[in-house]
């Protein structure tokens, strides 16, 4: 059986247009639907749960479509549903959240804490939709890019679009940045970034050869150039590095910058 693509859903606004997406990914990927509620009375997950499946028939009518009803905590919930799932997708701000919040505190134990990609559907229609044609993938100097890049890779190729591998770096502290010393820069660090960018990108190379891939080093914090990479993009993907000795993923300040701030869709992909 086909595991399905999980979209939590409260009866928020911005829960309906996560169902949006999700209709539409599903479709992409040809996998099932459901959709979850967490909730205390079944009147309300009644009235959640409908509004949420015809919106679902109206934007994907051909998927597959399911619902369930937990009585768990929310994120408790999703991280559950989450071991057996394509993905979790997620609105940005949900109807408990308060609003102050840029992110939701439920979207943010999940993101830390699931076992599958997890996205938040963030940013307008235009970025919601597949109108910039084009999914963008931080790549660090380590482990946990593998496989988001490979998430990247596949994203890219369901939706027929490009695909901009994006890593930034930044001089050691003190260096000097003139023109001549580009050389001793790059040997201060653990790997020339255009190295680390090859790295990454050669497996999904060989797999997917018909990938188009777009590469791009920028000298600046990793914060700043995706967020700039994501504003003509209808998809960013980050990995999370899993945490030795602790349950969860290390999702660091620029994970939580993304989730928070980015103008498009974020996807957080566990290391696996």
């Amino acid at each position: 059986m086909t595991i399905p693509l999980v979209v939590g859903v409260d009866g928020s606004e911005a829960s309906l247009e996560a169902v949006d997406w999700a209709a539409g990914e599903a479709v992409r990927h040809g996998v099932p639907l459901r959709l979850l509620h967490a909730a205390a009375g079944e009147r309300e997950a009644s009235a959640v749960l409908g509004a949420a499946s015809a919106r679902a028939r109206q934007a994907a009518p051909a998927v597959v479509l399911s619902s369930e009803v937990s009585h768990e905590d929310a994120a408790t919930a999703l991280v559950g549903e989450g071991r057996n799932a394509f993905a979790l997708v997620l609105g940005n701000r949900g109807l408990g959240d308060l609003s102050g919040m840029l992110l939701g505190s439920v979207g943010l134990a999940v993101a830390a804490r699931a076992d599958c990609p997890v996205v938040v559907v963030r940013g307008g229609s235009e970025h919601r939709a597949t109108g910039f044609g084009s999914v963008v993938v931080g790549v660090e100097d380590g482990e946990s890019s593998g496989t988001a890049v490979d998430f990247a890779v596949r994203e890219a190729q369901v939706r027929r679009c490009r695909l901009e591998a994006v890593h930034a770096w930044s001089a050691p502290a003190g260096a000097c940045t003139t023109p001549q010393a580009s050389s001793w820069q790059l040997e201060a660090h653990r790997r020339p970034p255009a190295q680390v960018l090859d790295d990454a990108l050669r497996r999904p190379a060989e797999r997917y050869g018909d990938a188009r891939v777009s590469r791009r080093l920028i000298e600046e914090p990793a914060r700043r150039a995706l967020l700039e990479a994501a504003s003509t993009a209808d998809l960013l993907v980050v990995g999370a590095r899993r945490r030795l000795g602790h349950p969860g993923l290390q999702l660091g300040l620029v994970s939580h910058a993304l989730l928070h701030h980015a103008p498009c869709p974020v996807a957080v992909v566990p290391q696996v």
